[in-house]
């Protein structure tokens, strides 16, 4: 990966040249391991950005949904 971006929910590395999703909130781009981290972002992004992240009791892949 050259350029990694740090996914606000589940905190993974994300490759930012083939993110799975990416959102824009507040004039910046954030960038996302899977579709599900990013609606679960996109409902509430200050609870990831205030430093809530994946401390909510679920593990990354519980945020992925098919």
């Amino acid at each position: 990966m050259a350029d990694v971006a740090i996914d606000p929910v589940c905190k993974m590395e994300v490759d930012t040249a083939a993110p799975a999703a990416t959102s824009e909130y507040d004039g910046t781009t954030y960038y996302f391991c899977a579709a599900g981290c990013k609606r679960a972002f996109d409902d509430d992004p200050q609870k990831y950005l205030s430093g809530g992240g994946s401390s909510s009791g679920k593990r990354w892949w519980q945020f992925w949904r098919l």
